[in-house]
């Protein structure tokens, strides 16, 4: 193990029994916990973000191979896409 991880290891312990002693064990959990729910709630509402802009690129592109007309809901001006 080297120095830098030994140095990380110890600097973690010792944070981690700081705050224990000034926020009480049962309060870091809870923080911990908190925590924990609001990455997990961030990962999910990425993933449909995510889900949704591909979803949205899919129809364009089916739309472009199809040569079909499309009214845009974002945009207030219909876009037309021809077959080449």
């Amino acid at each position: 193990m080297s120095l830098f991880s030994l140095t990380c290891c110890f600097t973690h312990r010792n944070i981690v029994k700081f705050v224990k002693k000034v926020f009480g064990e049962k309060d870091f959990e809870a923080i911990l916990q908190r925590l924990d729910r609001l990455t997990q709630d961030e990962a999910r509402t990425t993933a449909a973000q995510i889900l949704e802009v591909v979803y949205g690129l899919v129809q364009n592109m089916s739309v472009v191979m199809n040569g079909e007309q499309i009214h845009s809901a974002c945009n207030p001006a219909s876009t037309e896409y021809t077959s080449l």
